[in-house]
């Protein structure tokens, strides 16, 4: 991946609603917003450049550097509309896929859809091949290759468009996938194959089998779509690759990250929570919680120590997914979350969402149903005409008869509609941050709340005050964060492999070959995408747990003597996350390293811009207001380094809008963001 110096870098996230897109070279930057083309999203990017150059002047050819972040992977699963799957396993172990796990959510509801995703390769196309690998990696049962070009034939009659191979034991010797792999290239050359030992080397087969089996149901999509991106740069002569972004919260390039797609799942979130630790560190702060308010949900995260935390385990679509990720929690609540009244007459919000298309009624595109952003219209909290940078012109009037509507079926006024509607979204989204910090145990009012997505401004006084936070940071350009947190993420890849054995019994040489391996091969995909060795960091991790425990968690693990104070970070680990620790043995799982290189592009702010920042009055009804009154308008561009805004108060910008309620302030600092208040004078 080429670096910015001397051209142009550029971030562009691909939301559920709006496309945000961010443009530097370091001394200026350019963003925008253009609304998101779900049909085919590599539209919108196409318009971006198109933008950036007819409007902006800057040509694609000036582009040297170009970030992405992509839903694709998460909606071809939302949607349904990934590839035609099969699944080839031992024999004997087709159905691993729908059997699972003995565990259930809700055992007794019996309206409750499958807790296994058994859909992405339904019985007829799961097939069985004789081999049988041992759990030391001893080869019990030779690959029968009869069986195996019997069993690969039946699935290319069926009409596969990608096949999932999932082998017990294969992360411990993975030749017999690997030759399943070649016998399909014979068979059906260029169907895509992902193999469980590459995808995910961890021992549990069902894990293994369904990350595997969401690899290849998404691979044919994001290909398509990533080459579709690919062309739309090499068309108007961008001298850069595509950099994707991965949920881990790195970026790859494109050929990396077609190995295993299923990575990208939450690309736009991670993305989003970088930016915000970015912000929060250019001002000393290393506790927030960042919520990424979008159009159609707002994702949730916690930093303690400037570092996003890393999960080894997502959910997509009430779906456990076995793939690390920065722990971002999403719930579907939104600026374009619609409001509805349930059976027993209360007023309920999202998670249904109007999106992009047709979108909230006020954007005049054949929507009816009142969402959250028609509240904020209607409650004067935004500028019908300066949205999205006035590319799109609001209607209030379709937003009050989509409110009275809602507000007619519950027995209010419109305005104590509008404002049920705000407190519904707010509990919501209060409560997501709950569960990211008090159920884990962590006090919420010691953390710096940082809004972003085009509507966290809005939200985030009412959350904080709700939270008893009493600061909120407000990076200079919040409403196309994630765009920008693209171009300050790493250039990183994770490689791991399966280690079980009782810490006890461990020997250190051991440890260390195989973080050897595992460097090599991390090392490999690093060069792959233009990164030397000189210029990347690299960490070391452990998986552990006590003995007889399922559970692990990550401990970082010291490369020049790899077992030295292991057990007592692990323990120190156990008793911060599950509050206790018992002194039990203890043992290894997994072996990872990380690769990382830091990009060259900081998150982009402007300087002020001359004239008073007051520029407006409007009528509106702000949290801790007790009705509607004329409130001051202030320019975000022309608020000085220093300069103190009491609330109530509206600060508008081309990206999103932040409201300032009675008893706070907003003090603007030297990085370009804001900082609010409470109770200060």
């Amino acid at each position: 991946m080429t670096k910015a110096g001397g051209g142009f870098a550029v971030g562009i996230d691909i939301g559920g609603t709006f496309t945000d897109v961010v443009c530097t070279d370091g001394a200026r930057s350019t963003i925008f917003k253009l609304p998101s083309t779900r049909d085919d999203p590599s539209r919108a990017v196409a318009a971006a450049l198109a933008r950036l150059a007819d409007e902006h002047g800057i040509a694609s050819s000036a582009i040297t550097r170009f970030c992405h972040g992509t839903t694709v992977a998460t909606n071809a699963v939302l949607e349904r509309k990934g590839a035609t799957v099969g699944l080839i396993a031992t024999e004997g172990f087709a159905d691993i896929l729908e059997l699972g796990r003995q565990m259930r959510r809700q055992m007794y509801d019996l309206a409750l859809k499958p807790e296994t995703p058994s859909w992405l390769a339904p019985g007829a196309r799961r097939v069985e091949v004789r081999e049988r690998v041992a759990a030391d990696g001893s080869i019990v049962t030779p690959l029968d290759e009869d069986s195996a070009r019997a069993a690969i034939t039946r699935l290319v009659a069926d009409g596969v468009e990608a096949i999932a191979v999932s082998l017990l034991f294969s992360f411990v010797n993975d030749a017999h996938e690997h030759r399943l792999r070649a016998l399909i290239g014979e068979i059906a050359p260029g169907l895509p194959v992902s193999l469980s030992s590459e995808v995910d080397p961890a021992f549990r087969e069902y894990e293994r089998t369904v990350v595997t089996g969401f690899d290849a149901y998404v691979k044919p999509r994001v290909a398509h779509y990533l080459a579709g991106i690919a062309d739309a740069l090499a068309a108007r002569g961008a001298p850069c690759t595509l950099a994707v972004m991965q949920s881990r919260g790195g970026l790859a390039g494109t050929e990396t990250a077609l190995r295993r797609p299923v990575r990208l799942f939450l690309s736009g979130p991670a993305a989003g929570l970088l930016g915000a630790a970015s912000v929060a560190a250019a001002v000393g702060i290393g506790d927030i919680i960042a919520i990424d308010v979008g159009g159609t949900s707002s994702d949730i995260a916690l930093v303690e120590g400037g570092r996003p935390s890393v999960r080894q385990e997502m959910s997509v679509d009430g779906y456990a997914i076995r793939v690390p990720t920065l722990d971002v929690v999403s719930i579907g609540a939104g600026g374009g979350s619609i409001a509805w009244v349930d059976g027993s007459g209360g007023l309920r919000v999202g998670p249904r969402s109007a999106g992009a298309e047709p979108g909230p009624a006020c954007y005049g595109r054949g929507g009816t149903d009142a969402t959250v952003t028609d509240a904020s219209l209607a409650l004067g909290l935004l500028d019908p005409d300066g949205f999205a940078g006035g590319r799109i012109m609001l209607s209030p009037a379709r937003a009050a008869q989509a409110v009275a509507d809602v507000a007619g079926r519950v027995g209010l006024t419109p305005e104590q509609a509008a404002l049920g509607i705000h407190r519904v979204v707010n509990a919501q989204m209060a409560d997501g941050i709950r569960l990211v910090s008090i159920r884990r145990g962590i006090d919420p009012r010691g953390f710096t709340l940082v809004p972003l997505g085009g509507a966290g401004g809005i939200h985030a006084a009412a959350l904080a005050e709700e939270l008893g936070i009493t600061r909120v940071l407000v990076p200079r350009f919040p409403g196309v964060l994630a765009a920008a947190g693209l171009l300050v993420a790493p250039v990183a890849h994770e490689v791991s492999a399966a280690f079980h054995a009782p810490l006890a019994a461990v020997n250190a040489e051991d440890v260390s070959g195989v973080l050897a391996t595992l460097d090599a091969r991390a090392a490999a995909l690093m060069a792959a995408d233009g990164v030397t060795p000189s210029d990347a960091t690299i960490r070391h991790e452990a998986d552990m747990a006590y003995v007889g425990q399922s559970h692990t968690l990550a401990v970082p693990v010291d490369t020049a003597a790899p077992l030295a104070g292991l057990a007592a970070r692990f323990e120190a680990a156990h008793a911060r996350i599950n509050g206790h620790a018992t002194g039990a043995a203890v043992k290894i799982v997994n072996l990872r390293t990380v690769h990382e290189a830091t990009a060259p592009i900081v998150v982009p702010t402007a300087a002020p811009e001359p004239g008073p920042s007051l520029v407006a009055e409007r009528q509106a009804r702000l949290p801790g207001m007790d009705r509607a009154a004329p409130v001051p308008v202030h320019a975000r561009a022309r608020i000085a380094e220093g300069a103190a805004i009491a609330g109530p108060a509206v600060i508008a910008q081309e990206d999103t809008t932040t409201l300032v309620p009675p008893g706070w302030t907003a003090r603007a600092l030297a990085s370009g963001a804001l900082l609010l208040v409470h109770g200060e004078p």
